[in-house]
């Protein structure tokens, strides 16, 4: 049989490649019915950075919004994006974890799980594939694609045998950054197609404009499965167009049998929603050949633009892009997909931002160099994993072999808070934003991050400027706005440039009603690091931990804070030894560059 069968992404990678994963679940209902009539294999619509975005912007619960897909979309099977022993998280997860994770999303609708690893370790998908097997689930075992000295067709082709062994109902070839091209695709699957028996399918980005024709090559080499995202939002850093491919196999050997006049309906629906995100739209995320260099993944490039933004520095995204691939290479070749896409594509704008290559190390790549993912696929740079753990023993056993059971634990700390195991998961996944997000909800005051409306960009017709000079007291400073972060209840934070130079605002609400806390806390409002004893981050962020007290006797190069930036967690370290005399922040706080965080008396 040479059907083709169609896995669409609209409701989950499409919109995390293209507008930084903030499509809401009230804008997917509307339109659930016909999606449900067209005959898909299955609708990708959990899974991968959902689960975060809904927590951390959206503030919606993604548990809910799973049982309400599942409500609405009865008669097709849905599929979720699993990060193996990572789950939709940035770390390992106990084997106890793992098993409730996949029971609670099997109990909720999912039917299908994509399971990967972000390093081909296979050992890191086993307890998840037999989870999923055990419900009586489709366990779809997936191997990322990349291109390096390490990796190539006979390494891909002997997994595929291994995932087949493991009991998989099908294989999955996850090219998630858009690497594969034509006759690479060809011969791939004509070698897995003469070595196992096991359904396979591709999942292609079409970052480098080549998704479409590699679609077609896979198929005539005995592919039958693939994903496409509806027109409105394919191609670039997304997927092929559905109603392209279900045209350009009508009336073939290989026609899919689906309604393209409905999927075009379907298409129209979405042109219009876009329109809802246009603030979350990149310059990044078009068709950009450079993807076979630094071998950005579609969901990396769309989240790493805006995370730049965040930051003031739009205007260093090549010198990221640049440093990528050499970071890359330095931890050993790891494909570029999540959770390894930010701990790579993290540090290295980190190596950009502070104008030093691993002057500041985040706690992801220590981990990673410990082991503590797996084993890397080719051999890591002596030098750099010296300086990030020292003499530290590097692990060789299954990851999560090291870790105790941790349900009982996560439940006692989460407390009251957690109404369900659901919720208990929702604080596993991300501890801080979790638990900001379900005490939240206790208290009523989920707010969303605003949309901003589509006439807000135009005033009396005419664009509203973001680049001018301002003149002060006899001296004129060009400004250039670059970005803006998320508005509290309280302030937002604006980021701009100032002759070039980076700088940070915080524009915040006077309004005698809002709470004393300072839960949000102002640029400037902390003096400016002047002496050897001032602690300073490289980069703006929050602050998630304050490990020492006011008393504490520290020693250079002793951890003080853990801070979060685009998601990646880092350590600020003591530069001098001495006495902690004074700490100006507290957890949850934002904090930018160059502000003296905590005073040390040599």
């Amino acid at each position: 049989m040479n059907k083709v069968y169609i896995t669409d992404t609209i409701l989950r990678d499409a919109h995390q490649c293209l507008i930084a994963t903030r499509l809401r679940t009230e804008d997917m209902l509307p339109i659930c019915d016909k999606l449900d009539k067209v005959g898909f294999w299955s609708l990708e619509v959990w899974g991968g950075a959902t689960f975060d975005a809904c927590i951390r912007f959206l503030k919606e619960d993604p548990w809910e919004r799973l049982r309400q897909l599942k409500a609405a979309l009865t008669n097709t099977p849905l599929q979720m994006l699993l990060r193996g022993q990572n789950l939709l998280g940035y770390r390992h997860y106990s084997d106890d974890v793992v098993r409730e994770f996949i029971d609670r999303s099997c109990e909720n609708g999912i039917d299908v799980f994509r399971i990967f690893d972000a390093i081909n370790d296979v050992r890191n998908l086993q307890v998840s594939i037999d989870a999923v097997k055990k419900a009586g689930k489709h366990a779809q075992g997936t191997i990322c694609y990349t291109t390096s000295p390490v990796h190539g067709i006979p390494q891909f082709v002997t997994m595929a045998k291994t995932l087949e062994d493991l009991g998989c109902d099908s294989i999955a070839i996850k090219d998630m950054a858009g690497l594969l091209t034509p006759y690479a695709t060809a011969e791939l699957f004509d070698q897995l197609s003469k070595t196992v028996k096991t359904p396979i399918h591709l999942h292609s980005h079409a970052t480098a404009g080549l998704a479409d024709l590699c679609q077609l090559k896979a198929i005539e080499n005995g592919c039958r499965h693939i994903d496409t995202a509806i027109s409105s939002f394919a191609n670039g850093a997304s997927h092929p167009p559905t109603e392209s491919m279900v045209a350009a196999f009508r009336n073939t050997d290989y026609d899919t049998g689906l309604d393209l006049e409905l999927i075009q309906e379907i298409g129209a629906y979405f042109y219009v929603v876009r329109k809802k995100y246009h603030q979350f739209e990149s310059e990044f995320t078009g068709i950009d050949t450079r993807v076979q260099i630094n071998q950005v993944p579609g969901g990396m490039i769309s989240n790493l633009s805006s995370q730049l933004k965040e930051q003031g520095a739009t205007e260093r995204m090549n010198e990221v892009l640049k440093e990528i691939p050499l970071v890359r290479k330095d931890l050993g070749y790891p494909p570029l997909v999540t959770p390894t896409s930010q701990i790579v594509g993290t540090q290295a704008v980190f190596n950009v931002m502070t104008n030093e290559r691993y002057k500041t190390i985040t706690n992801e790549v220590k981990l990673y160099l410990q082991g503590r993912y797996g084993k890397a696929p080719g051999k890591v740079d002596k030098l750099v994993r010296q300086k990030a753990i020292g003499n530290e023993d590097v692990i060789d056993c299954r990851p999560a072999d090291l870790l105790n059971d941790e349900m009982d634990n996560l439940t006692a700390q989460i407390g009251d808070l957690a109404k369900t195991a659901e919720d208990i998961l929702i604080y596993a996944m991300f501890p801080e934003v979790g638990k900001d997000f379900l005490q939240q909800r206790q208290d009523g005051t989920l707010v969303p991050e605003a949309l901003e409306p589509i006439e807000s960009k135009i005033d009396n017709g005419i664009a509203t400027p973001v680049e001018f000079n301002v003149s002060m007291h006899g001296e004129s400073y060009h400004i250039k706005l670059t970005g803006s972060g998320i508005k509290s209840a309280v302030a937002r934070p604006y980021y701009l440039t100032v002759d070039g130079i980076p700088e940070e605002i915080m524009v915040e609400t006077l309004d005698e009603l809002l709470p004393e806390s300072g839960a949000v806390a102002a640029a400037g409002k902390r003096p400016k690091a002047s002496k050897p004893g001032d602690v300073t981050a490289s980069m703006p962020g929050t602050i998630i931990d304050i490990l020492v007290k006011v008393g504490d006797k520290v020693k250079a190069g002793d951890a003080l804070l853990v801070t979060e930036a685009m998601k990646m967690e880092t350590e600020i370290l003591a530069a001098v030894s001495g006495e902690v005399i004074e700490i100006r922040v507290e957890k949850g706080e934002n904090i930018s560059p160059d502000e003296a965080l905590i005073e040390i008396k040599e």
